[in-house]
């Protein structure tokens, strides 16, 4: 299996990782954790399996005029995005969040427009109109309420700033990748997000009756940190030494399917015909943003 096929997989593992997280992450909050506290255990958790695994690998120093960017990848990678998306999922629904977060391509093109001066076609440009069109039909016209989903609006408009971020993360590592290991890259990232997330997530971590938690909670617990947190990034990153932050983001359509199968399955959440709508018009703009002419896929 060569690097390209290997990049292809990790970058799916992720996918189907997240697809999961979307409900399972979802039924802890905010009965056992809140969403930020949530935020604090995964970035904790994973600073120390990414320093404990750092230990097998060579030492790589970092260079002086990189450190600037490996904390703006801590700040808009493992801070804001985590804590947009968790507090988002609190306040929305595990469908919800997995049809929004699909606009990451969409946002990922015009960050690159803004920052790579990367050309938007008019083409690419209706695709952007219309997935962004469809995420406001999601918000507005929506559902508002629903159990265990007390502000579905404000939560999908946190989930855009998720992805917002997240696209960001994808651009200013780009250039990391290329010159440091992912172990490396992940042990100063985890551990700079432990300190940029510490004002706002401490408190609620604290309140949190660890010895009261049953054995599946901990266990979804685990599965957060150490799936959803540990291995998805470092399959990320790994995918990125080979492949384009585009190309990355066209797995997240993978997302809405596992999604939605895993909460319908454990009764966690439902589909509407304005979810359903909205989903197309959002997967239409993606399609039409980021295709291209030529048949080849990089």
């Amino acid at each position: 299996m060569n690097k390209r096929h290997l990049a292809i997989l990790a970058a799916f593992g992720a996918s189907f990782i997240y697809g999961v997280n979307h409900t399972i992450a979802k039924d802890l909050m905010p009965t056992y954790i809140k969403p930020f506290g949530f935020i604090m255990l995964r970035v904790l958790g994973a600073a120390l399996l990414f320093w404990i695994t750092s230990l097998f690998f060579p030492k790589e120093k970092i260079d002086r005029k990189d450190w600037v960017r490996i904390i703006l990848c801590a700040l808009f990678g493992m801070t804001i995005n985590m804590l947009m998306f968790f507090k988002g999922l609190a306040l929305s629904t595990p469908i919800n969040s997995s049809v929004v977060i699909t606009l990451s391509p969409v946002i990922l093109l015009i960050l690159s427009a803004v920052f790579l001066k990367e050309k938007i076609t008019w083409f690419k440009g209706s695709g952007i109109a219309i997935g962004l069109i469809g995420a406001l039909v999601l918000i507005l016209f929506g559902i508002k309420t629903q159990e265990n989903a007390p502000n579905i609006p404000l939560g999908n408009i946190l989930f855009i700033i998720n992805a917002t971020a997240y696209s960001i993360y994808l651009i200013i590592v780009k250039p990391l990748t290329a010159k440091y290991s992912s172990i490396t890259l992940m042990k100063w990232f985890f551990l700079i997000a432990v300190f940029t997330n510490l004002p706002v997530a401490l408190p609620e971590f604290l309140e949190v009756q660890w010895t009261e938690l049953p054995l599946s909670v901990i266990g979804v617990m685990i599965f957060v940190v150490v799936g959803t947190t540990y291995l998805t990034y470092l399959f990320n990153v790994f995918a990125l030494r080979t492949l384009r932050p585009s190309t990355i983001g066209v797995f997240m359509y993978l997302q809405p399917l596992i999604a939605t199968l895993v909460a319908i399955i454990l009764g966690a959440d439902n589909l509407t015909g304005i979810r359903i709508f909205a989903a197309a018009l959002i997967f239409l703009g993606v399609y039409l943003s980021t295709k291209r002419k030529e048949s080849a896929i990089e």
